[in-house]
């Protein structure tokens, strides 16, 4: 049976000052299980329609004959419908692998040099993967490696060629698979790709269908920002009424802390408290204790203004106190107890005379006892 798998390139490639491409290029990975269908393989179709599962064994890939076989390979661009050989390799190869095949880990790593103009644009432009084409044979007896089950396993490689290819089977993200056969090229370039636009999947060959679906994506990112920059504003318009409450509450500490009364502000207060009052009963005001400061200013300015006192404001009350308090001269209502007091004499009783005096003899006989003679003496 004849294979085409694709070659990964994980190196960096590089044009020589010739302008030939060199690179290494990984290949024929051992190990590993592939689907196939029937007509790829010549076998019958399975009942149920399912690819057969083909084993590729690291005997088979790193076989001493198989490593020989890929060293000095011609390098085409596409797989040739025939192998190349010496009758057709002069119109077919762009370039050749090199001699030294190695094993790196489960791959084979042959060198490539594409010497070829035409086919060094078509590695770098439309032909940007490599594909291996080798025969092999096929023992159909099924087995198991691992955890998965397969149908048959290659044994016999033996490599013609490396192809310049489009896309390998299975996609690019595969590191080493067979590209689909030639005969199905043309259906999967008709065949539709699907790929996904936001929430729709779409065809991609449908420029109509994909253009639509773009809309609806970028309607619905336009209609994200819009709804992003209204939390954004709502945000902010927060954080200022945020800072504005911030500012009201240090405001209001500070008021609580000035309105706070200590002992020196209550000392303060009383000692004003005591020259108003003094100040009012100066000008013949009579005063409660419910009296509030304003109150006794009041009183005091309608006492000397009359009527003319009832349209004042505030602030003319409390300058017409200041006038009538500063012209009263700091003169003080007459305290009648203290008055009294101070110009009663203060005398002694008879019955606090006598015990004055008998208090005194006595101190003055103890003072003077130690003059006395003793009981005996003369």
């Amino acid at each position: 049976m004849l294979f085409q798998d694709r070659a990964l390139i994980d190196g960096p490639a590089r044009i020589t000052r010739e302008g030939h491409l060199v690179a290494s290029a990984r290949v024929a990975k051992a190990n590993n299980i592939q689907d196939y269908r029937a007509d790829e393989i010549g076998e019958a179709p399975k009942a149920d329609g399912s690819p057969y599962r083909i084993f590729r064994p690291e005997a088979a890939v790193f076989a001493r004959d198989a490593i020989a076989s890929a060293t000095h390979r011609p390098i085409t661009i596409t797989h040739p419908k025939e192998d190349v050989n010496a009758t057709n390799w002069k119109a077919l190869s762009v370039g050749d692998t090199g001699g030294e095949v190695l094993r790196d880990g489960d791959f084979l790593r042959i060198p490539v040099m594409v010497m070829d103009a035409k086919g060094v644009n078509a590695a770098r432009t439309t032909h940007q993967e490599f594909s291996l084409g080798y025969s092999a044979e096929i023992d159909m007896t099924p087995g198991r490696f691992g955890d998965a089950e397969y149908d048959g396993a290659m044994h016999s490689i033996r490599v013609n060629h490396l192809a310049l290819v489009p896309a390998a089977r299975g996609g690019a993200e595969l590191r080493i698979v067979d590209e689909r056969p030639s005969h199905l090229r043309e259906h999967l370039e008709t065949a539709p790709m699907k790929i996904r636009i936001g929430d729709a999947e779409v065809d991609a060959t449908n420029g109509e269908a994909v253009s639509i679906a773009v809309q609806a994506l970028n309607k619905k990112l336009g209609d994200s920002e819009t709804a992003l920059g209204t939390v954004t504003a709502k945000l902010a318009d927060a954080s200022t009424a945020i800072e504005g409450k911030d500012g009201e509450i240090a405001a209001l500490k500070t008021q609580l802390a000035d309105a706070q009364v200590t002992p020196a502000k209550l000392a303060d207060m009383v000692k004003a408290r005591a020259v108003l009052i003094d100040a009012a009963l100066a000008m013949g005001v009579e005063i409660t204790d419910a009296d509030s400061d304003a109150d006794i200013k009041k009183k005091a300015v309608a006492k000397k203004m009359g009527d003319a006192a009832v349209s004042l404001s505030d602030a003319a009350i409390d300058g017409a106190f200041a006038a009538f308090a500063s012209s009263a001269g700091g003169e003080k209502k007459p305290d009648v107890l203290r008055d009294a007091l101070a110009a009663q004499p203060i005398t002694m009783s008879d019955a606090a005379t006598s015990y004055a005096e008998s208090r005194n003899k006595q101190k003055q006989a103890l003072a003077d006892a130690w003059r006395q003679p003793f009981a005996g003496e003369a």
